[in-house]
């Protein structure tokens, strides 16, 4: 199946640290691909903001996707983003600087715990980590993210499953974690704040978006109405991956719209 209205609103410049083209380029390379819109939404991690130099990151980032959005304007829908990353661990940073940078669109996101490295750094192979005990934790701060709620969608819910059951093949119970994810959702809904489909996994060894059927289905049934959609390309090549397959998906689970937004404000686009 092949959709004309294709939207990736979570990808990654040369201004991320883990990012590896120019926005310009990548901006090329999106309505190159015939995408309709794109949010450029570098890293930026709130609990190092300042020491991990992501205030100067901020900056830059910002100008040149203004740039980007200026010289594709009437080509391609450009979103001004950002991924905050551990935004909750200090939130007054995160606020100041939500105050001061018109974004377009915020991604909210946990990427490691309270003084513990990326999951993605993780060797799970190593049997004294208790990986059950860190999702615990990871999915109370992300119910600590949603009740905060100044971002616009909350990104792969489930994350760290992208390298403890992809890269090192852990078994996860995932309903030992039903309850707290339930009330993500019924958080993120009273809040009024989308729920992000992250199709990275689907080019990763666990092979599923982030989050997978089951926990979208279970979104639509508590009353989810907002969704966006990202790819989380850190290459030109990754632009709109598996996008296709997650409009699928969600048209599967019941959604036949995806958020697009502007000036932190969602206009909901027809998947088909």
């Amino acid at each position: 199946m092949s959709f004309k209205n294709i939207v990736d609103l979570h990808t990654h410049t040369d201004n991320s640290f883990d990012g590896n083209h120019s926005t310009m380029f990548l901006a090329e390379t999106a309505f190159m691909k015939g995408i309709r819109a794109v949010a450029f939404t570098d890293h930026l991690e709130m609990d190092a903001f300042y020491n991990g130099n992501f205030d100067k990151t901020a900056i830059q980032s910002f100008f040149e996707v203004a740039k980007a959005r200026s010289a594709f304007n009437g080509k391609l829908i450009i979103c001004v983003g950002a991924e905050l990353g551990q935004a909750v661990y200090d939130k007054a940073v995160s606020e100041k600087l939500l105050d001061t940078m018109k974004y377009d669109f915020v991604i909210g996101a946990i990427h490691n715990l309270p003084e513990i490295q990326d999951f993605y750094y993780m060797d799970f192979s190593d049997e004294s980590i208790d990986y059950m005990k860190l999702l615990e934790e990871y999915f109370d701060w992300e119910l600590k993210l949603a009740q905060w709620a100044k971002f616009d969608t909350l990104a792969h819910l489930t994350y760290p499953l992208r390298y403890i059951v992809g890269n090192y093949g852990k078994s996860v119970d995932m309903s030992k974690f039903s309850e707290i994810i339930d009330e993500i959702l019924i958080t993120l809904i009273r809040n009024e704040k989308s729920l992000e489909l992250n199709t990275a996994g689907l080019r990763q060894p666990i092979g599923v978006t982030s989050p997978d059927e089951s926990i979208l289905r279970r979104y639509k049934q508590l009353g989810g109405k907002l969704l966006t959609i990202g790819s989380d390309a850190h290459y030109a090549e990754h632009l709109g991956a598996g996008i296709d397959k997650g409009y699928e998906l969600a048209l599967k689970c019941g959604f036949d719209k995806i958020a697009l937004y502007q000036d932190r404000t969602p206009t909901l686009i027809p998947i088909e």
